[in-house]
């Protein structure tokens, strides 16, 4: 098995690209394009007669396959179904660093996922407490219940919308201006927040719409999520570029924690700088960019 790092619960996950985890010529390349996060998917990518196929691919992927720094998760078949223990176990078995919790509706579907990965870490020797967990929203119910599926479990790194059937639940089409999914985004977004967990949105399918595919970004980074999950490749590097902090915002954050660190000095606490009022909640949002701006590979200060 090749050995992979202790999964990280609040690392860099701008991008998370689902794969089919049962195409081996596809899998085994997939850490070159330089995503955060690839997500080899069980669920719907895979017919109904080929679920073991699929699960015997996954599980010869994670122990043969060098991911390197790309984070591995697997998104299993829902509670619904007869797959998800068999899915459970083979993501323990083979060494998957979380687990995608399809059509999660209520912090009860989280916490016996996670009883079944915990029995499962025990069975094969797994570090216990290693895997991770994230649930994927999917249904007027799900978002409803956000606020407890995100504080649901330690294991959890975030949630994210499925807008294909979140969508069809709420007998609506994709809309350019996304006004047909924005109050669930919003609604999950908060529940996130809350939790202290992270937020990603979900897919663009319609490959051939540049323009509208990067609007959708922008209002991503704009509502505050974390990142997007993706489903080609090619759309790996405009979100990786929309999610990084700007020259601009990294050096009015740098003004800001220098600015707090010269002036706690003093005993201030209120202060201005530019003309700009600034306290405590600003320099914490700066010391963020800052953080973000290195995770990205595009801070070249000393702070």
């Amino acid at each position: 098995m090749i050995p992979r790092p202790r999964p990280e619960r609040f690392r860099l996950r701008r991008t998370m690209m689902f794969m089919n985890a049962q195409r081996p010529g596809l899998i085994k390349d997939a850490y070159i394009y330089g995503v955060d996060s690839i997500i080899l998917d069980l669920e719907d990518a895979v017919a109904e007669n080929q679920k073991d196929a699929a699960r015997f691919s996954l599980y010869h992927a994670l122990k043969s396959i060098d991911y390197g720094e790309t984070e591995v998760l697997v998104r299993m078949n829902g509670l619904e179904t007869p797959h998800w223990q068999e899915d459970v176990r083979v993501c323990i078995a083979g060494g998957a660093d979380g687990v995608r919790i399809a059509k999660c509706e209520s912090a009860d579907d989280v916490r016996q996922i996670e009883e079944h990965v915990l029995a499962a870490e025990r069975e094969f020797g797994v570090e216990e407490g290693r895997t991770l967990l994230m649930a994927a929203l999917e249904s007027p119910k799900g978002i409803l219940n956000a606020r407890e599926i995100c504080q649901a479990s330690e294991r959890m790194l975030g949630v994210a919308i499925s807008g294909g059937d979140f969508r069809k639940s709420m007998h609506v089409r994709p809309e350019r201006s996304g006004i047909e999914i924005n109050t669930a985004r919003s609604l999950m977004l908060l529940a996130a927040r809350e939790a202290g967990i992270q937020c990603f949105d979900t897919v663009f399918t319609a490959l051939d719409d540049e323009e509208g595919f990067r609007a959708e970004v922008e209002l991503d980074r704009a509502m505050g999520f974390d990142g997007k999950s993706l489903i080609n490749p090619r759309q790996i590097s405009y979100v990786h570029k929309t999610f990084a902090p700007t020259e601009k915002e990294i050096a009015t954050a740098e003004l800001y924690v220098r600015s707090f660190e010269e002036q706690s000095k003093q005993g201030v606490g209120v202060y201005t700088v530019n003309g700009k009022m600034v306290d405590i909640p600003f320099i914490e949002d700066a010391q963020r960019v800052i953080a973000l701006a290195k995770a990205c590979g595009v801070y070249h200060g000393d702070l």
